[in-house]
């Protein structure tokens, strides 16, 4: 009715100016007045939020593309999954929860790293609940104008109501990625737009302008909660805190099995070895690893995706794809020698580990070792961290013992070892003892960091002068092949530790 309105004036208001013009009135004051209007009712229009193309456009978009997606369809986060079922019982079961007097949970927080699959739980839930879905990122709260941001958040949730009523469903799940955006720490300050965002995100979550029907639920997603605010955090709000973390062995078996559903796999293929391999993999990354198997299966016009499909796919989405850069000859042996020293540090700290070496450009690397997957670990030794250090170092310290000093290639090697340092300190595996990292200087900790790189730096070049019979055995067949199998470098490794070094 309202919309009709509307255009009827926008076709009656022209015939009126055109017929007062004829009939000799001096329509310019009008014009004009209706210019001034139109200006005018345009800008409250932005001030309030009530222009909001882009986010509403999203929402609906969002609304629209929304698949059916249940809790069995997501792989790898049993323990997360278990968890947000129990929670999604206080809104499936309502006599239960009014019988024992439990309050109702307003919000769920899913914290964890990217590719997780935090948004696939939030859209389970809402299937799983019988809900609406409705989903919005921090980035849409956001605006220049004052205001707005908390317009917006009123909006979503009145999307979520109206939606319940019309779909006549008791439940609805509001989603909102990225939440740090929007829930971040008050600290003071000029951003009282942020401020008015949270305000009001908060007010929602107390329910002071809502009623029991329809019951919502949101559900925010963030891999940074510590930039959080601490009154969105407590009890009350969201109520629930659950970690989505990266996938264990099992876990990225279901998300491999998930993936391959699609897929012609050739029989015999090894998705356990394939899961082993892809250690510190995300879901997200796992499914890039099947498609671009399956775009390698395409490439090489085959019908179905061998086991050497899915291993270049892994070894494409750690590194990139292959380049067709072309090192010099003497650059090229200097990579080699690189990669030796990597290949020989861990073998020595972990017999066995060694997959392959690969003088192959991938991505920004001209060579790289892989390594054969070992028993998962959730705890970390100093002994380990060391030798992981060491083995990082390796690469650097043999094109020291060869050409008397360092390139730009160990740049990415020298960043994983400052990491395993900085673990290692704030762990207490270092000579500070248990400190808080806050109250020591920087300069104590430049002077542990470099003591121990170091130290750990000699006693690799030590260990590599140790072992020169297997960069004497291996470097021409490195250089020759381009690349040495687990199996070939640990024969050359065996053959050269019987001779004198």
């Amino acid at each position: 009715m309202r919309k009709w309105m509307i255009e009827a004036a926008i076709g009656f208001i022209p015939v009126l100016i055109v017929f007062l013009a004829v009939t000799g009135v001096n329509v310019v004051p009008l014009v004009v007045a209706m210019v001034l209007f139109g200006a005018l009712f345009t800008a409250i229009k932005m001030r309030s939020g009530g222009i909001t193309i882009g986010a509403a456009g999203e929402r609906k978009r969002k609304k629209r593309g929304l698949a059916k997606l249940t809790f069995e369809q997501i792989g790898g986060q049993e323990s997360a999954k278990q968890e947000l079922r129990e929670a999604l019982d206080f809104m499936v079961r309502q006599d239960e929860i009014s019988k024992f007097g439990i309050r109702p949970i307003k919000g769920i927080l899913l914290t964890g790293p990217p590719g997780t699959g935090k948004t696939l739980l939030a859209k389970a839930a809402a299937q799983y609940t019988n809900a609406v879905f409705v989903a919005a990122s921090g980035s849409e709260f956001v605006e220049m104008y004052v205001g707005v941001g908390a317009s917006r958040i009123r909006d979503l949730f009145k999307e979520a109501r109206t939606r319940a009523a019309k779909e006549n469903k008791e439940n609805a799940v509001i989603f909102i990625d990225e939440i740090e955006v929007i829930g971040g720490k008050r600290e003071g300050g000029q951003q009282r737009e942020y401020d008015q965002t949270l305000n009001q995100l908060l007010t929602e979550m107390d329910g002071i302008y809502s009623s029991d029907t329809p019951r919502i639920l949101l559900i925010a997603a963030t891999n940074r909660k510590e930039m959080l605010d601490s009154a969105l955090l407590r009890p009350g709000r969201f109520d629930r805190h659950i970690q989505v973390d990266l996938p264990d062995k099992k876990g990225r078996r279901h998300i491999l099995e998930l993936h391959a559903a699609n897929k012609p796999l050739q029989e015999g293929v090894n998705l356990d070895k394939i899961a082993e391999e892809s250690y510190g993999f995300s879901g997200a990354q796992l499914e890039s690893v099947m498609n671009e198997a399956a775009i390698y299966a395409m490439r090489d016009e085959v019908d179905q995706i061998t086991q050497g499909h899915l291993s270049m796919a892994i070894d494409k989405v750690l590194m990139g794809e292959k380049t067709d850069r072309q090192a010099a000859e003497e650059e090229k042996r200097r990579v080699a020698i690189h990669e030796l020293g990597h290949a020989i540090a861990a073998e020595v700290v972990a017999p066995g580990s060694v997959s392959q070496v690969a003088l192959s450009p991938r991505g920004r690397a001209l060579g790289y070792v892989r390594h054969n997957p070992q028993d998962e670990k959730y705890l970390y030794t100093k002994s380990y961290l060391e030798g992981q250090i060491m083995i990082a170092l390796a690469g650097a310290a043999a094109e020291e013992i060869y050409y008397g000093g360092r390139s730009t290639g160990s740049s990415n090697d020298f960043e994983q070892a400052l990491k395993i340092v900085h673990t290692m300190m704030t762990s207490g595996l270092t000579s500070l003892g248990i400190v808080n990292m806050d109250m020591v200087t920087t300069e104590v900790l430049m002077n542990e960091n470099t003591r121990i790189l170091d130290d750990l730096a000699a006693k690799t070049k030590e260990m590599l002068q140790q072992h020169s019979a297997v960069f004497d055995k291996s470097l021409d067949l490195l250089f020759k092949e381009e690349r040495l199998s687990g199996e070939q470098f640990r024969c050359q490794f065996r053959d050269s530790v019987d001779l004198p070094a």
